[in-house]
């Protein structure tokens, strides 16, 4: 028999979470065509990869790719970790859009920075077509976000959806699951989703649940109203019957770090009493988000421009700050659970403030002789026009370790697939987006063994795909498509940090998406051959 690529005595984790076997992987035009002993066999182009792992390719449940792979399709320095699948759409998608959300400019919801490009599309499924189009290296998927329906039908309005614009959340939901969206998603600490009931949210996951996909929750606080939050997120499940994960699990804040033996005891008496729950992380103990997260809830309503505006009243400004120290369950507050000097200030929008990026906040407010650390929090808000990221020193390690031994959690990055140049370099991303995946291998596997690594690799590739119910992807087995990574467990690390996040992982040393290497001794051969990998809902053609 003669293939078009063989991988030869490698050892294979088939992503079964089964010890690994010695052998060799056949690759016939975008499938895998077999596994096993095949001396006997040949192949066009054969790559002896003797020593090293061969696995599925890996899927990152939380990417912030859908304009950096506009930027730049070639998801360096995601490939260079092993993932060969982004699901994005983190509470705001790319589509539903009308024609008001298609604006551009500051303050809207197509809002761009220094990523430029036309919105040539309106739905959801249409944009992750024109991507594909375009041309990208990894395969590409999303959730639908609920803020991106309450936007295109109720706007940044602090109230409740009329019967009639509850219909038409409806029916935009449906027209995404049929164009291939992976579910819902909510980001409930986030406006204008922080406005929507826990009624409201049943009603749209079980549209979702209809179509067998996934509602995905950002949960309403990891903070103070942490385990109150996940209660909520296991009432959606369980009356909407639908299969749920958690965005980023996390304890944030040293005084709620002991909240989380109580959390994954909650998630895993849900599971004994057949809920169909799960949940993704990140592997450091920092997050990020914007700095606009330490303003209340209520000063966002109307949208960005109307933030602005408040904050730029006297008045409204003392109320803001009284707010932000206050105690409160009601919102997640990041100002009231970090100090200024675990602030770290990431990305600017305006060119004369980018010398502030990588600085605390506390040293901004050295360098600007401000004596109040909620004032300069307002004054760059303002002076920027934008939500500027910031990443948030907030979590604990040992925590993290616990989640990482949990066998019904996954793995993201929380980030944007990039590069290390070019309009990347005119910002500080979190080191996540460079090192996730490799530093799980790393970190979690080699040096601490927390688990072993055919269990690590079943989490970071066949469990999420079958979160995700994808077709035939995520294992390697005969007939599934070839998304496969070959590495070194003994050399794969992640090198990025804070200070010097824009550094690739090392130690992944063939990456081949449906078929096609894109990954070759560690080097990206700048093909794209990736594909809109589309949901359970699909009412298209027969799926690839």
């Amino acid at each position: 028999m003669h293939y078009d690529i063989m991988l030869r005595n490698g050892t294979i984790y088939d992503g079964s979470g089964n010890p690994p076997t010695v052998g060799d992987l056949a690759i016939g035009g975008d499938q895998i065509a077999a596994i096993g002993p095949l001396a006997d066999a040949s192949a066009t182009l054969e790559i002896d990869v003797q020593g090293l792992a061969v696995a599925p390719g890996f899927i990152n449940m939380l990417s912030w790719s859908p304009e950096s792979l506009i930027q730049d399709g070639r998801s360096q320095s995601e490939i260079r970790q092993g993932v060969t699948l982004e699901v994005m759409g983190e509470g705001e998608s790319m589509g539903p859009l009308s024609a008001a959300m298609k604006a551009k400019g500051p303050g809207s919801y197509m809002a761009q920075g220094d990523i430029v490009y036309d919105v040539e599309w309106t739905t959801l499924g249409e944009y992750l077509e024109w991507l594909e189009k375009r041309g990208v290296s990894c395969n590409i998927a999303s959730f639908v976000g609920s803020s991106t329906l309450r936007i295109h039908t109720i706007g940044y309005d602090d109230r409740p959806p009329t019967e009639a614009e509850l219909a038409e959340m409806k029916r935009l939901l449906r027209q995404a699951m049929e164009e291939g969206a992976m579910g819902m998603s909510a980001a409930l600490i986030y406006t204008p989703a922080f406005y929507a009931k826990t009624d409201e949210l049943i009603e749209l996951a079980k549209v979702v649940s209809d179509y067998d996909g996934m509602y995905i929750s950002h949960i309403r606080s990891e903070g103070s109203a942490f385990l109150e939050a996940l209660d909520e997120f296991l009432t959606i499940a369980r009356e909407a019957d639908v299969s749920a994960e958690i965005y980023h699990l996390k304890a944030a804040g040293r005084s709620n770090w002991p909240k989380m033996d109580a959390a994954i005891a909650k998630i895993e008496q849900a599971l004994d009493e057949g809920l169909r729950v799960s949940a993704d992380m990140y592997t450091y103990p920092f997050s990020g988000t914007g700095l606009d997260a330490c303003i209340p809830p209520w000063a966002h309503e109307g949208g960005h421009s109307a933030k602005i505006a408040r904050l730029k009243d006297p008045e409204i400004r003392e109320r803001v700050k009284a707010d932000m120290t206050s105690p409160s369950d009601d919102w997640e507050n990041m100002y009231a659970e970090n100090s200024p000097a675990n602030i770290l200030l990431a990305g600017f929008r305006q060119p004369h403030l980018k010398h502030l990026q990588g600085k605390t906040l506390l040293e901004v407010m050295e360098m600007r002789g401000s004596q109040s650390a909620k004032d300069t929090i307002i004054d760059l808000l303002i002076e920027d026009d934008s939500r500027i990221f910031t990443m948030y020193f907030s979590m604990a390690e040992d925590n993290l370790r616990k989640q990482v031994a949990l066998p019904w959690v996954s793995f993201c990055s929380d980030a944007e697939s990039q590069a290390p140049e070019g309009v990347f370099l005119n910002s500080i991303p979190h080191p996540r987006a460079y090192g996730s995946f490799a530093r799980v291998l790393a970190k979690y596997v080699r040096e601490e063994g927390i688990v072993p690594l055919e269990e690590a690799v079943r989490r970071l590739s066949a469990f999420p795909a079958s979160c995700l119910k994808l077709d035939r992807r995520g294992s390697l087995r005969p007939g599934f498509f070839a998304d496969v990574v070959v590495f070194d467990p003994e050399k794969i690390q992640d090198h990025a940090t804070p200070q010097d996040p824009q550094v690739y992982a090392t130690g992944m040393v063939h990456v081949f998406v449906n078929g096609e290497q894109v990954l070759k001794d560690g080097e990206h051969t700048d093909a794209r051959p990736g594909r809109f990998v589309r949901g359970p809902g699909w009412t298209g053609a027969q799926a690839e």
